[in-house]
């Protein structure tokens, strides 16, 4: 089934990338007089959703040709970005309603509920918003590294 999923999002990217909407659709949001902070916002909600019904990698293979010219438009760092857009797919993992990691866990352990599991989770995608967060206010958290090794 994911593989199907990977499959038909890979066919997707290619056939919006050959047909040059990608490049108008990111070219009409870049051009929108709107706030960075308000686009990065929006962003994220987005890929939050996103996440929540399909997984990271078809996500990433449909999204990434649109959103890289936005966020270069907007001015953000790409390798920032690309830890934002980590982080919000990795909530989409613990959170229903498709949510892959708690039927993981719920077949490693059979005898806790789904509901459990579920509540055990969602302390870990509060800290995940609170990271994006912190990482929207200081994003030299994000590029210390690759500033020190890129220079």
């Amino acid at each position: 089934m994911i593989m199907l999923v990977i499959a038909t999002a890979e066919v997707f990217a290619y056939a919006l990338s050959s047909m040059f909407i990608t490049q108008t659709v990111a070219a009409a949001i870049a051009d929108l007089e709107v706030n960075r902070w308000v686009l990065m916002g929006v962003i994220n909600l987005f890929l939050l959703v996103a996440g929540f019904f399909l997984p990271p990698v078809a996500v990433i293979v449909m999204t990434a040709p649109i959103l890289l010219p936005i966020i270069l438009a907007a001015d953000f760092d790409p390798y920032w970005f690309a830890v934002i857009l980590t982080i919000n797919l990795e909530i989409g993992l613990i959170t229903p309603p498709v949510g892959l990691n708690l039927f993981i866990i719920k077949g490693i352990a059979p005898d806790i509920s789904l509901r459990d599991i579920l509540m055990g989770s969602l302390p870990y995608a509060l800290c995940m918003v609170l990271g994006i967060l912190l990482l929207c206010l200081f994003p030299g958290i994000a590029l210390w590294l690759p500033n020190l090794i890129m220079g």
